[in-house]
């Protein structure tokens, strides 16, 4: 939910087609049926392969991993997380084309799919099926900025990572299950025993996600480089993505609130800005059981680009980001768009109207965005309604949120049903 937020803090040029924009087209029955019946035929072969290559206990139990990660992305595809033949697919698949041109050891069976995500990420399953996050083509610069990101997870593809860390979990299961005999036989610090073999276990599995992302971004970037690409957009994407995970949300100001929520029949109301204090809370006295660092399944971004370029010289200089291509800043226009659609998707209703009232705060298509607004707020009220609010609205949690978020969070558990409803209504009929 926080990357959700930090997404938000790009800030584009007004988009002229926004008031006519209308959202993409996600009846694609008949392909997503072809693709689930494809994906699932292709994971059978590939659990049939498990079997064959690794007997046994691991075997089995790598077998029923890949059954069940199999289940789960179905479950996905059929949930509509992905556009079909999308605007995006052309200019994901050249630009592999590009980087396959002097890299024989890209896969030739990989199949595109765009997520309806709105996070600047990317993932490869080990039947070749290549997913790109909407989000991507928000928040990085440029094609070569996408190129480098594709590059870092067909990193992770050619060397199996997936499988590999897979079977060191197969491993691992066994091992501790010999540990664990022995805490029970033994009484003695049980309890402190046994969270330290949980402990291990998470800091073990951080350590190695780390290497591996170490490992990705090198070989990435000799796929990377290899091709015709800026080699020095490989670290401006990765700076791009610090930001992503480092700087905080835009601020939320109090004459928004005013401006959008007094309403002709509704006024604005100073107790709805009423912030709920926090002050009296002791946080020294929390005990913190874990480390964050050693929990981290990435490394910092910043370690990441000081070891590119100690093993790569070349990419000491550093340079601009390239201008887009007319292409790419269009596609780059359309995901921001699909910013809220997307959030309404995955029923992100309170980070939806988060985001609705920073955009028209910006003064962005602001017919476009009171939709937006008025939708994931009859959405809030009938989870108000039904009591099940937790599920779409956020807890103010000072440690971990924004001032301004925080504000927010206070505005919306402050607003009473009625008024809620009063909102959506409004903010959906055509008077607004």
């Amino acid at each position: 939910m926080k990357k959700y937020l930090l997404f938000l803090l790009f800030s584009f040029s007004a988009i002229c087609f926004g008031q006519m924009y209308k959202t993409l087209d996600t009846a694609d029955y008949i392909q997503r049926k072809e693709f689930a019946k494809n994906y699932t035929a292709n994971n059978e072969i590939l659990i049939k392969d498990l079997k064959t290559r690794y007997s046994g206990k691991a075997g089995s139990e790598v077998s029923k991993i890949y059954k069940e990660l199999g289940a789960d992305f179905e479950t996905k595809v059929k949930n509509k997380d992905f556009v079909f033949n999308s605007v995006f697919d052309t200019k994901v698949k050249n630009l592999i084309e590009r980087l396959r041109k002097n890299n024989a050891q890209i896969p030739q069976n990989l199949k595109i799919l765009i997520a309806k995500n709105n996070t600047p990420n990317a993932y490869c399953f080990a039947d070749g099926t290549f997913v790109i996050n909407m989000g991507l083509f928000n928040w990085l610069n440029n094609d070569d900025q996408l190129a480098s990101v594709i590059s870092h997870e067909l990193g992770h593809k050619i060397t199996g990572h997936t499988l590999k860390a897979i079977l060191n979990m197969i491993n691992e299961d066994q091992m501790d299950k010999t540990v664990v005999q022995n805490i029970k036989s033994d009484k003695t610090n049980r309890s402190q025993r046994a969270f330290e073999v949980l402990k291990n276990r998470i800091y073990q599995k951080g350590a190695e996600n780390r290497k591996q992302e170490m490992q990705a971004d090198s070989l990435g970037y000799v796929v990377f480089k290899n091709s015709d690409f800026k080699k020095t957009e490989f670290i401006n994407a990765l700076k791009r993505l610090e930001d992503f995970d480092t700087i905080s949300p835009k601020q939320l100001k109090v004459e928004t609130y005013r401006k959008f929520f007094n309403l002709p029949k509704q006024e604005f109301q100073d107790k709805w800005l009423k912030k709920e204090d926090f002050s009296l809370y002791n946080y020294d006295h929390f005990d913190q059981k874990l480390s964050k660092d050693s929990l981290k399944s990435h490394p910092e971004v910043t370690l990441r680009i000081n070891n590119l370029k100690k093993i790569f010289p070349e990419l000491k200089t550093e340079v601009a980001d390239e201008k887009a291509s007319e292409s790419y800043a269009v596609l780059g226009k359309i995901a921001r768009m699909e910013t809220l659609p997307n959030f309404y998707h995955s029923e992100s209703y309170g980070v939806g109207i988060y985001a609705s009232l920073q955009f028209l705060q910006d003064g962005e298509e602001e017919n476009y965005y009171k939709g937006w607004l008025g939708r994931c707020f009859e959405k809030i009220y009938e989870a108000r309604k039904n009591y099940k609010l937790n599920r779409y609205l956020d807890r103010v949690d000072p440690k971990n949120q924004s001032e301004s978020y925080q504000q927010f969070l206070n505005f919306m558990w402050n607003l009473s049903l009625d008024e809620i409803k009063n909102i959506a209504d409004y903010y959906q009929t055509k008077e607004s």
